[in-house]
C-alpha cells in the first residue's frame, strides 16, 4: 500500500526543521509496518491540489492507498477528525431501501480478521504521530454495524485499540437496536470498561408502518429497548431521525410518532438527516405502492422544514444535545432540548415564513 504525505504550504521555501523531525519519524514508523511510504512535501501540484481541496495551510494530510479502507467509507459528522478503523466492511443488513451507503459491489459484509485489523492499527498508529495532537486520539469503529460483531470479538478489538492507542479518549460505533439484543447489559458494561463510549443508534422514525415499508427490520418497542439497554450499561446513545421517510402522505405520524419514541428514549445526542436518493428512488418507491397507500411522493424542500418543525414541537426532551449538521439536511439546527426549545422552533418558523435560505440541493450530500 502507498502512503502519500503532504505539507499544504504557501508558495515555495525551506521546511521547518520540526516538520522534518516528524516526517522522519514517521517515515520510520511507516517502514516498520512493511509498507511503501512516498512523502511529497512543499508547494507541490498534489499539495496545491489539495489546498484548494479545503486543507487548511500549514497542516500535514495523509492520504492512503486502499487497502486500509475499502470504500465508501461512512462516518457520523462528529467523528470527522477522528481516527476510523474498519472492523467490518458493509452493513450485515443491508436492507434498509432508504440507504444506499453499502450497495456497491465491494461493499458486500465482511468482518476483518484480528490479523488484518491488528496491522491496519499499526499504520494508524503510524499516521497519527504526523499529526502530534495534543488531545488523546478518538476511534470511530467503522463501517455500518460494527456492533453486530459478537462481544468476545469487540473486546479484543477494543483492548487492540488500547494497545495501539494507549491514551485513547473513547471510542465509538454506528449501531442497530437489533445489534443490541444479543448483548447483555453486562456485556455492553465490559465493553464501556474497555473504552466504548458512544454508540450511533439509526432509528430513522418512531412510526412501524413507516420501518415495515423501507425494510427496517425494526420496530419503535426495539429501538426503544436498544436505547435504554444502552443507558443501563453506561453509554452514551447518539440516535438518528430520517426526515422525508414517510413522505408526503405519512408525514404526520412520522413526525408525531418519531417525538414519541424520542420522549420516552431520552437519548444522550439526536441528529435529524434528510433522506436522499442519489442512485434513484425506484427501490425505495417499491415499498409504498402495494395498493392501500398513494404511493411515495417525495417532500420539498419546504415541507421537511415543515416535518420538521412538528417533530421539535412535539419533544419533550430533558437534556438532549441537538444537531440537524448532516450535509443532507436543508437547514443546520442547534441546541440542547429541552432548553433551546423555543429558539430552535423560532429559526424554523423563520425558514418556514422564507427568511432564511435553506441549503441548495448541489450543495446537499449523503
Amino acid at each position: 500500500m502507498a502512503v502519500s504525505i503532504f505539507y499544504i504550504a504557501y508558495g515555495q521555501g525551506r521546511l521547518p526543521r520540526q516538520l522534518i523531525r516528524r516526517v522522519v519519524a514517521a517515515a520510520f514508523a511507516i517502514a516498520t509496518c512493511r509498507y511503501a511510504a512516498t512523502f511529497v512535501l512543499g508547494a507541490s501540484s498534489s499539495a496545491r491540489s489539495m489546498q484548494r481541496a479545503g486543507c487548511r495551510p500549514g497542516r500535514i494530510v495523509v492520504a492512503t492507498g486502499p487497502d486500509l479502507y475499502v470504500e465508501p467509507v461512512f462516518r457520523p459528522p462528529a467523528e470527522a477528525a477522528n481516527i476510523i478503523l474498519q472492523v467490518t466492511n458493509g452493513c450485515s443488513w443491508n436492507r434498509c431501501t432508504y440507504c444506499e451507503m453499502y450497495t456497491a459491489e465491494q461493499k458486500a459484509f465482511r468482518a476483518k480478521s484480528p490479523d488484518e485489523i491488528r496491522s491496519d492499527l499499526e499504520m494508524l498508529k503510524a499516521l497519527h504521530k504526523l499529526e502530534a495532537a495534543s488531545a488523546p486520539p478518538r476511534v470511530f469503529l467503522a463501517d455500518g454495524d460494527a456492533m453486530t460483531l459478537p462481544t468476545a470479538r469487540l473486546r479484543e478489538i477494543l483492548s487492540l485499540v488500547r494497545e495501539a492507542f494507549p491514551d485513547v479518549a473513547r471510542v465509538s460505533s454506528y449501531c442497530l437496536p437489533r445489534n443490541i439484543r444479543g448483548k447483555s447489559v453486562e456485556d455492553l458494561a465490559e465493553l464501556r470498561h474497555l473504552g466504548l463510549r458512544t454508540l450511533y443508534v439509526g432509528c430513522e422514525s418512531g412510526d412501524d408502518e413507516i420501518l415495515q415499508r423501507v425494510g427496517k427490520g425494526e420496530t419503535s418497542e426495539t429501538s426503544f429497548q436498544a436505547i435504554q439497554k444502552i443507558r443501563e450499561a453506561g453509554l452514551k446513545s447518539s440516535v438518528m431521525i430520517l426526515h422525508g421517510l414517510g413522505g408526503r402522505q405519512l408525514s404526520r405520524q412520522h413526525a408525531v410518532n418519531s417525538a414519541k419514541l424520542m420522549n420516552a428514549a431520552q437519548p444522550d445526542f439526536l441528529s435529524t438527516l434528510v433522506v436522499s436518493f442519489p442512485l434513484g428512488r425506484d427501490r425505495f418507491a417499491a415499498g409504498f405502492e402495494d395498493g392501500t397507500s398513494q404511493g411515495f411522493q417525495e417532500l420539498s424542500p419546504e415541507e421537511v422544514i415543515e416535518e420538521m418543525s412538528l417533530f421539535v414541537t412535539g419533544l419533550e426532551l430533558r437534556r438532549t444535545i441537538f444537531r440537524s449538521d448532516h450535509a443532507s439536511n436543508y437547514l443546520a439546527l442547534q441546541g440542547v432540548l429541552g432548553r433551546d426549545k423555543k429558539r430552535l422552533i423560532l429559526e424554523l418558523d423563520a425558514a418556514r415564513a422564507g427568511l432564511v435560505e435553506l441549503r441548495p440541493e448541489w450543495a446537499r450530500g449523503l
